[in-house]
């Protein structure tokens, strides 16, 4: 169990129990301390946005369930369910299921997760299938889809575009028009069927999708005579499905890199000292492993022998190499630049650091950022109004003005192709997915869109210190002994109880007696007093190490001792105390050093108009001295971590408030706090696991390049929303104005789905 002197440290692996369970883009949250998973679930009674569908792909059918008393979680993948088009569809049919608990979306990873009752997934499984998909249940739905079974077969659709302009040519030169129709229905036959069928599963469904309103314009331009028209629509239409998948696979792979940033094969070191080359999925944690110069580093261990450099931007997105020795932790996915060394797995392939990366950039795929929650609910209404409207458009004016009939149920036909708001729909998860993906290459994990969007939003940032503004590594610079005590012997008991604990502080004590060579005593009744320090029996007297606040606790502090401990403290030091039941024997001064990237970090927080305070459970002085040091605006000590809650909720009635820290004591404030950013330690299983935000190698500076990413998602978004209900709405006036046509509507959907889908794959170039 990890132990403290003070509370100015976070061991984050506890961080998990104490997570909010509401981190949405309110400015509060309701409770500090909740359990609850990072993504949540989507309800049945979510969004029915409608957009475009995808090739149909079929793979083998293996499960992943995820058992409870009386529901079963299942990962279903569904390779036809590209956007929300298919996700209303599937939503509409399981949500009148009795059987069905809930379901999450992931369109990004074309999976859906179902909460079931026990024993019903094949009424689930068939219930899916009747709606025309191919579902396939995945051990681990994390791998790259195989997609070389999906083999396109493009005859039916140059069929359809040679018919297609054989129908425009012959209705052109003025031959019979029944030629012109035989052409049209060849091109319609050719690559519509498809269309037709699922239009038809859409509209047995209650469902207005893409797929059905296609389906409906084309058929009522056959209807009219319009052949030439109908073939190219349905021809054109084809086409634009065909691209836009391609499109958004482009998004859909954007976190694929990471994926591929595992080598194949380790040198693995056998039973009878001989090295042989295996797969790292199947190395054993404790295997011995080595790399070679130039090589890709397979799993996360600790090295044995050795010596070089290495690579780590894949993972940290650090500049420079970092130099690695015997002991030092290296990463799987990183590069060795030079020298070749061993060293021992530490963690298996599927729980490193670079796989709990991707895992958790691919989970953060599942929930809906704000902006997209609002665009799918404007989505659920703007498709049946712009239906009603076409129908009216249709009905009205032959009816009450005397309209050509013919002519006024073409324009409604056109209408039904502006209806559908798949560049809409589309344009937010393809501008999160890029931005999480970006964030991701530069060595900030976001843990969703939601927080991605928030960013922008930040007013205060408080900040932890020893970790995060400085490197967390103190030394000793200062023993003295304040008791008729030997010096030896009271090094002894220090180092007995300090070696107990992982705190930086003691560390430091530690390390400071340990060049003594002094044998440690065996400490009974071992105990750790939060924010304060650690107390246990030493040959049956009960000693304390801790911090100034301990020792007022204890009433031990006299007049003396606090003008020296002042002194230090305004030093910028930190002094802990040994003490017995009576009195305090010696005292020990450690300080730490600030990182660089702290000091242009808060510079840089600042010109982004975000304010800072640093809470730490250091004495007033000593916090005082760092913040002047690195330039944070305000400073607070000798601070519990109910004391650091407390802040947080003072800071967040003045608008969006981030928490910074590294350990279990910034828990409750990390949970308060609108963004919790969590320094990730390399190796510590907490950071990544627990944050909103993890950066990857605790540099400050990655805050303002968080919040400028932030800035440009949003703005981004805002583009796209702009492109997409602009096209559509100059298209809806030129068609009521009769200069509009039919195909004219699908280039200007297809044209505005390309035109959001690149715009947001901007960011990837960020």
């Amino acid at each position: 169990m990890t132990n403290h002197l003070d509370h100015d440290h976070i061991e984050g692996g506890e961080l998990e129990q104490n997570r909010s369970s509401n981190h949405e883009i309110e400015n509060t949250k309701d409770s500090a301390i909740e359990s609850s998973d990072l993504i949540p679930s989507v309800l049945l009674d979510g969004s029915d946005g409608q957009c475009c569908s995808s090739t149909p792909i079929a793979l083998s059918d293996l499960a992943e369930t995820e058992m409870t008393t009386d529901t079963t979680s299942t990962s279903i993948r569904i390779l036809q369910m590209d956007c929300p088009t298919e996700e209303a569809l599937i939503r509409k049919r399981l949500a009148g299921m009795v059987q069905v608990k809930s379901l999450t979306f992931n369109l990004m990873r074309r999976e859906l997760t179902v909460v079931h009752a026990s024993n019903t997934l094949a009424q689930v499984l068939e219930a899916l299938r009747s709606l025309g998909f191919r579902p396939e249940l995945s051990v681990d739905s994390a791998k790259p889809v195989d997609r070389k079974e999906a083999k396109t077969s493009w005859w039916p659709l140059a069929l359809a575009g040679v018919a297609a302009v054989l129908s425009e040519t012959v209705s052109w030169i003025g031959l019979p028009s029944a030629l012109s129709a035989i052409f049209a229905i060849v091109a319609v036959a050719a690559c519509g069927l498809t269309t037709y069928k699922k239009g038809w599963v859409a509209i047995r469904n209650g469902n207005l999708n893409i797929n059905a309103l296609m389906s409906i314009a084309v058929t009522g331009a056959l209807a009219l005579g319009q052949w030439p028209e109908a073939a190219m629509v349905m021809v054109l239409f084809t086409i634009a499905e065909l691209i836009e998948a391609k499109s958004l696979d482009r998004a859909r792979n954007a976190i694929k890199g990471l994926m591929e940033l595992a080598p194949e094969t380790a040198s693995v070191q056998q039973a009878d000292g001989s090295w042989q080359e295996e797969n790292p999925g199947t190395v054993a944690v404790g295997s011995v492993v080595r790399v070679k110069p130039g090589e890709r580093i397979g799993l996360d261990g600790e090295i044995l022998n050795g010596h070089s450099s290495v690579n780590q931007a894949p993972i940290t997105g650090e500049s420079l190499p970092v130099d690695k020795a015997e002991g030092d932790p290296v990463y799987a996915g990183t590069i060795n630049e030079s020298g070749s060394f061993e060293y021992r797995v530490t963690a298996a392939s599927s729980n490193t650091t670079l796989a709990r990366i991707i895992h958790a950039v691919e989970e953060a795929q599942g929930a809906k950022a704000p902006t997209q929650r609002f665009v799918d609910q404007f989505a659920r209404v703007y498709t049946p109004i712009v239906f009603a409207v076409a129908i009216m458009v249709a009905v009205l004016p032959p009816l009450l003005m005397n309209g050509d009939l013919f002519d006024w149920i073409y324009k409604a036909l056109v209408l039904l192709v502006i209806a559908c708001p798949c560049a809409l729909v589309i344009s937010t998860p393809v501008t999160i997915v890029s931005g999480l993906a970006s964030a991701a290459r530069q060595g900030i994990l976001i843990k969703g869109g939601v927080y991605l969007e928030e960013g922008r939003k930040l007013v205060w940032l408080a900040l932890d210190k020893t970790g995060t503004i400085t490197h967390g590594k103190p030394v000793q610079t200062d023993f003295k002994v304040l008791a008729d005590m030997d010096a030896i012997h009271c090094r002894q008991l220090a180092v007995s109880l300090a070696g107990r604990s992982d705190h930086p502080v003691s560390r430091a004590v530690a390390n400071a007696v340990n060049q003594y060579e002094i044998e440690r005593k065996d400490v009974a009744s071992f105990e750790a007093l939060l924010g304060r320090g650690v107390r246990g029996l030493i040959d049956g007297q009960l000693y304390s190490l801790g911090n100034h606040r301990l020792v007022h606790d204890l009433g031990l502090c006299s007049p003396e001792l606090e003008a020296r401990l002042s002194e230090l403290e305004l030093q910028g030091k930190t002094v802990v105390m040994l003490v017995d039941e009576k009195q305090v024997l010696c005292l020990f001064a450690v300080a730490d050093t600030v990182k660089n990237s702290s000091r242009m970090a808060i510079a840089e927080l600042h010109r982004l108009g975000i304010k800072t305070v640093m809470l730490t459970g250091d004495n007033l002085h000593t916090a005082k001295a760092i913040a002047d040091e690195v330039g944070v605006d305000q400073a607070r000590g000798n601070q519990l971590p109910e004391d650091k809650l407390r802040a947080i909720e003072d800071f967040s009635a003045k608008g969006t408030v981030g928490m910074v820290g590294d350990g279990i004591n910034d828990a409750p404030a990390l949970a308060r706090a609108n963004i919790g950013f969590a320094m990730g330690a390399l190796g510590a299983d907490s950071a990544i696991e627990t944050a909103d935000v993890a950066l990857m190698d605790d540099d400050l500076r990655k805050i303002p390049a968080f919040v400028k990413l932030s800035q440009a998602t949003h703005s981004i978004l805002i583009q796209n929303i702009t492109l997409a209900l602009g096209i559509k709405s100059v298209f809806l006036v030129l068609t009521l104005m009769g200069v509009g046509t039919m195909w004219m509507a699908v280039f200007a959907d297809v044209g505005a789905s390309l035109l959001v889908v690149g715009n947001g794959m901007r960011l990837l170039r960020k």
